[in-house]
């Protein structure tokens, strides 16, 4: 069984190049610069028990690589899944359209129930 040890946002976006996939990274570069996990240290826990799900929305999800996109994760087992949502804001005066893509990363460890003790 696992448990989630974590779950984080991110936002990202391309301004000016209409590039999802630019715009789903930096989403899920934002979401993993707003944690860390000691604990892999504080128990010795090796990273590849991590399972990591992360769940990037974007208004085109076919011009999504989600592999490419697993493949600049840190740590953990990856899993990527593109989904509709996000936003495309269209700049009338220049004909541009700014890409807003969302992205969720979760980290599940197996279950750690019993294995620690408070002293």
């Amino acid at each position: 069984m696992e448990q989630r040890v974590i779950i984080e946002m991110g936002m990202g976006n391309d301004l000016h190049g209409m590039d999802y996939q630019k715009a789903a990274r930096r989403a899920i570069e934002d979401a993993i610069r707003h944690s860390t996990l000691p604990i892999f240290e504080s128990i010795d826990l090796p990273h590849t028990e991590m399972r990591v799900q992360v769940t990037v929305a974007v208004q085109e999800p076919d011009k999504i690589d989600a592999d490419a996109l697993k493949s600049g994760l840190p740590r953990g087992r990856a899993q990527v899944s593109v989904v509709k949502g996000g936003l495309n804001i269209p700049n009338p005066e220049t004909g541009d359209t700014a890409v807003v893509a969302t992205a969720s990363v979760e980290a599940f460890l197996p279950s750690q129930a019993g294995k620690w003790v408070q002293t």
